[in-house]
């Protein structure tokens, strides 16, 4: 569903600033009925909705990104203002949401959509909080426009904003008196350029004065004219800005200090700070995230081995099962040993990435993320990034294409470049199918001081992958030249219990996204491979060649195909880091992407050896050379192979994302080729090393 289809229904927004539970609201009304999409030429996420009133009424909803104000400090801010100044469709009303124990800093940008003259309704998030008063009729008094106090927690209110909004629907209000009142210098600037700015409304004309340089509906010589006009008329954008917001605060503030009775440590702000003795710490505080990062790798190996067991299991007698059913054929080939095969590679790891999005999302749910971001901020200074770049970082654990998204919020250019180029380093959730895969080769089960010896193992992965990925920031840092200054602006929400319902959608939504986008790449490429692993050149087609049980017919054997005949003519290049030609053809093939190496390994065991329905990890572990009778996945290898997935830049979707933020090919090349050197000679030194 878009917007673009759904011009029948009544269009509403909910906006407000970010930590305001505009997100837990829009679950909450939308349900299931929601889909997540990008803006038009940007890499922000757009959830749209569903909303169902009474009477069969339906509502399309678009959940905005968090913003501060209408004079943006990022690029993801940017969205709110283009929406109201640029987009052909604008809203039948606002739903503004606003945390009642954070009310007085949440209230300008509120008064600043009021201003667009759209109609607009203040939702009162978390009144059910312990120690919060709150006189609401005090609110629609002096702003003019309905207000409801709710929960998205427990859904207090609920009801009752849905009235609301239907009423509004159906009986606009008509358009208050403007909050704030223009001065002179703006008055004479909007009258004389009124035909050149095209907004509908006085303050969407000069909110055009202030951001003519970055709009895009204005052509050319309507941003001359209006630069040319208020140069001549001493318009100073910093200065009227200053002074707009000043004068909003001066007004609201006493109101909202009259209405609102926040008890002495109540809303929770008692509770918050006693755990931010502890976990803002300096010393304490990097130790706790410390634990929680080794919390998260432990439970992906040990909560995840049943699961991923049973799927496996499944999976195979399924095989099993076509095969059985089905004659034999190209056909049953095809399914079993490419599609089967190529699938199982990804659905097999569905629980460890459930477990890696279910603790991300908590650490945002609970307020947690927000602190990890203010408490490093000063140290990622010293290497070139900036306290948000942690966002990026944690986030790029589950996806690097997210990450780099929200590298919108750092305002600073470098800073942000130098994000946008570390950040893949950090190992994803498409790493965690070949790691899961390979270091039970190099590492045998056990524990170690208690610890999962393979937990501990893949977090040591991770841990070189967040070496790697400041290390390089640092070098960037001296390479790449700026005067701009940082800053770091945020909001540190209290603490809060996570809501389930909400960990519920963004686990659904992010392993459904990982399952649905990996599952057409691998479609696409474990039919190709099957193809070329099935057949060769007439011309190679020996006496190795194999019969096809049941049939007739014969296929080369699989050195023999065309996809040996690729890992042939690579192996000299990887066969100094410890990998056979079949490993290649893996490396090959996952430069689509990272999770394709496990698909890719199953499809050709399946078809080296279609008799054996064994695992894919068992033909791994019994895979040998064919002359010397060694085992390919000795420790060496294995390990030299996994660090060459942790440096390496195997995603071309990632690339995509860097050229789109960037806007130039040139940083996604330097970065493809300083992770790819990294990763071979990385990979090449370990081998060497510990063979």
């Amino acid at each position: 569903m878009s917007l673009s289809t759904t011009t029948d229904r009544k269009f509403v927004i909910l906006a407000g600033n970010p930590n305001s539970g505009k997100s837990t609201l829009f679950n909450l009304l939308t349900g299931l009925n929601q889909r997540v999409g990008n803006y038009p030429g940007v890499t922000v996420d757009k959830k749209t909705g569903i909303l169902h009133l009474s009477a069969g009424e339906e509502v399309a909803l678009l959940d905005l990104p968090g913003a501060y104000s209408m004079y943006p400090s990022s690029k993801d801010e940017r969205i709110v203002v283009r929406q109201f100044l640029e987009e052909e469709r604008q809203p039948d009303l606002i739903v503004y949401v606003a945390d009642v124990s954070q009310l007085e800093k949440q209230i300008l940008l509120l008064t600043q959509l009021r201003d667009l003259g759209y109609p607009i309704i203040l939702a009162l998030n978390m009144v059910d909080m312990a120690g919060v008063t709150i006189q609401a009729q005090q609110l629609t008094d002096h702003f003019g426009i309905p207000v409801v106090p709710l929960s998205g927690k427990t859904g207090i209110g609920i009801m009752a904003l849905k009235l609301q909004i239907s009423h509004l629907l159906s009986h606009p209000p008509e358009v208050p008196e403007p909050y704030y009142k223009f001065s002179q210098t703006e008055k004479n600037l909007i009258e004389e350029l009124s035909d050149d700015i095209p907004a509908t409304s006085q303050y969407g004309k000069l909110l055009t004065l202030h951001h003519v340089d970055w709009l895009e509906h204005l052509t050319p010589d309507q941003k001359q004219k209006i630069k040319s006009r208020s140069i001549a008329d001493g318009f100073n954008s910093i200065q009227n800005q200053i002074s707009e917001t000043l004068s909003r605060y001066s007004r609201f503030t006493p109101i909202i200090r009259k209405a609102l009775h926040l008890e002495e440590g109540g809303a929770g702000m008692k509770v918050t700070d006693r755990i931010d003795k502890w976990v803002m710490h300096p010393v304490l505080g990097s130790v706790f995230f410390f634990l929680v990062m080794l919390l998260i790798f432990q439970a992906i190996f040990a909560w995840a081995a049943g699961p991923m067991d049973f799927i496996e299991s499944v999976m195979g007698q399924l095989g099993q099962g076509i095969r059985s059913v089905l004659p034999p054929g190209w056909t049953t080939d095809l399914i079993c040993d490419g599609l089967l095969a190529g699938l199982t590679g990804i659905l097999v790891f569905i629980p460890q990435i459930a477990i890696l999005f279910f603790f991300i999302g908590i650490l945002e749910e609970i307020g947690y993320m927000a602190r990890a971001v203010s408490m490093f901020d000063v140290m990622l200074r010293r290497i070139g990034l900036n306290g948000r770049s942690i966002v990026a970082l944690v986030s790029g654990g589950a996806c690097a294409i997210p990450a780099i998204m929200s590298t919108r919020n750092i305002s600073n250019w470098k800073e942000r470049l130098i994000t946008i180029m570390v950040t893949p380093f950090i190992s994803c959730s498409a790493r965690i199918p070949v790691y899961a895969i390979l270091i039970g080769f190099a590492v045998p089960q056990g524990r170690f001081w208690g610890f999962e010896q393979q937990g501990l193992a893949l977090m040591g992965l991770y841990g070189i992958g967040i070496v790697a990925a400041l290390s390089a920031s640092f070098v960037l840092k001296q390479i790449i030249k700026s005067e701009d200054r940082s800053f770091l602006m945020m909001e540190l929400p209290i603490y809060r219990p996570p809501v389930m319902k909400n960990l519920g959608y963004l686990v659904f939504e992010k392993t459904k996204a990982f399952v649905l986008g990996a599952g057409k790449i691998i479609l696409i490429i474990a039919m190709i491979l099957w193809f070329l692993a099935s057949f060769g050149p007439p011309g190679r087609q020996t006496a190795d060649h194999q019969h096809i049980e049941g049939t007739d017919r014969t296929r080369p054997a699989l050195e023999d195909s065309y996809a040996g005949i690729l890992g042939k003519s690579i192996e000299p290049v990887i066969a100094p880091l410890g990998f056979d030609w079949k490993i290649g053809i893996a490396i090959i093939c996952s430069f689509a992407a990272r999770e394709v190496f496990v698909g890719t390994m199953a499809t050709i065991y399946s078809i080296d050896d279609d008799s054996d329905v064994a695992s894919i990890r068992t033909h791994m572990a019994n895979d040998r050379h064919p002359e010397t009778g060694a085992l390919i996945y000795t420790p060496a290898a294995t390990w030299s192979l996994l660090i060459f997935y942790v440096f390496a830049m195997q995603c071309m979707s990632t690339l995509a994302i860097v050229k789109r933020e960037t806007k130039s090919w040139k940083w996604p090349i330097i970065q493809f080729t300083m992770m790819t050197t990294l990763a071979y000679f990385g990979s090449l030194l370990v081998y060497q090393v510990l063979c």
